[in-house]
């Protein structure tokens, strides 16, 4: 079964997502809806986790390569497929490959974190490490299909992959029917545009929002100018939706189907992490973690009830602890410090006793005594403390003022 037709942009149906939907079944997991009491405290009226970051390969990628490569001719099965990706497509297709019998060559960037490309190479596929970027990753899957035949498997930028994801949205309205608005993350826009064109076509009523990080946002200019543009050199952490281009099929859908895109910053990203680890004890990567970011960051100008999409779990445990300790930082539980004392024995131990009345935790020290611009009898003392929030931080500063220390920053 296949959903492509000679016009690449031909109106996908609701009926295109609900044959993938069967197709699906025994494949792709219902993923859960999770509730947030503390999102649902902010925006005023329920909101909910679909929990797509406990998909099977840890994304929803499977759905839609599962259709697509489910829907190539016998001819085209023979010749193998091949992919270029970071870390998520390149899973799904692995997979995907493997319950159809079909062979996978992946192609991954050399610098791709080691956990993705070990479950991709477990999945069955053969992982071969090309460019320093996405860009050059792509061009040689490109070359490949070429020279060998493959049949090239795009992220996103084919109508059976945008109705593969699509039956996310399905399952949101079956399992969430008095939903008002979605939130999704946005990178090429084909979970966006799945998603848009399944709750569009039997709830118009349902407010569709796309959500791209403000350094990789390419979606606002190109519906400004009402076909896709480049964004040049994205940048953000969220690698899962770090696109400098909308695909050409996934946009018309976002067009039309999809009420508004907003964007959110890298603080906010790992902000919505860290809620996301914190309050709903689930891991999500900084894509998936964008639809929190846009709660979080506008809670009151959202229609309950809300699901929000949480795309994808796949998250190197380096970057997760970097991240972390980011949002962290956003969130006001750091605190760096310089101040003056005196050069005695004993002074640190003295500035040391005054944090822990105040119940910060020093996480690291730096005691300066040879700088020329320390007078004879002073030293200069660098902290980094652990906190529980901004008016902690405050608290902190105050009582060290009030212990007769001098604060330089």
């Amino acid at each position: 079964m296949s959903f492509r037709t000679p016009d690449p942009l031909h109106r996908l149906m609701l009926d295109d997502v609900r044959g993938a939907q069967k197709m699906l079944s025994g494949v792709a997991r219902t993923t859960a809806m999770e509730g947030s009491r503390y999102l649902s405290s902010l925006v005023g009226a329920p909101v909910h986790f679909k929990c797509e970051n406990l998909q099977r390969t840890g994304s929803f990628k499977l759905r839609g390569a599962y259709v697509r490569i489910a829907g190539l001719r016998p001819e085209e099965r023979a010749a193998g497929v091949v992919a270029a990706s970071a870390g998520n497509h390149a899973q799904g297709v692995a997979l995907a490959s493997r319950l159809l019998g079909v062979r996978a060559t992946v192609f991954m960037p050399v610098g791709a974190p080691l956990p993705k490309v070990a479950a991709t190479r477990e999945y069955g596929a053969d992982v071969r490490l090309h460019g320093h970027v996405v860009d050059e990753t792509l061009a040689a899957a490109e070359r490949y299909a070429r020279e060998t035949g493959a049949v090239f498997i795009h992220p996103f930028d084919h109508p059976d992959i945008i109705v593969g994801q699509g039956t996310v949205g399905l399952e949101i309205l079956e399992q969430c029917p008095e939903v008002r608005t979605i939130l999704v993350g946005v990178g090429g826009g084909g979970l966006a545009a799945g998603i848009g064109l399944a709750v569009k076509s039997v709830r118009p009523d349902v407010k569709v929002i796309g959500v791209q990080a403000e350094g990789a946002a390419a979606y606002p200019p190109s519906l400004a100018a009402g076909h896709p543009v480049v964004v040049d050199s994205p940048v953000t952490m969220a690698d899962g939706i770090k696109v400098g281009r909308p695909g050409d099929v996934p946009f018309a859908l976002v067009q039309e189907y999809v009420d508004e895109v907003r964007t959110v910053s890298e603080d906010a990203l790992s902000s919505a992490l860290l809620l996301c680890l914190e309050r709903a004890k689930l891991v999500v990567e900084p894509a998936g973690a964008s639809p929190v970011a846009a709660l979080l960051g506008d809670p009151g100008s959202f229609e309950g009830p809300v699901v929000a999409v949480l795309s994808g779990g796949n998250v190197d445990p380096l970057l997760l602890q970097r991240i972390l300790r980011h949002g962290m930082a956003a969130g006001g539980r750091y605190l760096s410090l310089r101040l003056r004392v005196t050069d005695r024995p004993g002074a640190l131990a003295t500035l040391l006793a005054v944090l822990t009345v105040a119940d910060a935790n020093v996480l690291d020290v730096s005691h300066v005594r040879t700088d020329p611009r320390l007078g004879l009898t002073e030293a200069e003392v660098e902290l980094h403390l652990e906190t529980k929030g901004p008016e902690h931080c405050r608290e902190v500063a105050d009582a060290l003022r009030d212990a007769g220390y001098t604060v330089l920053g």
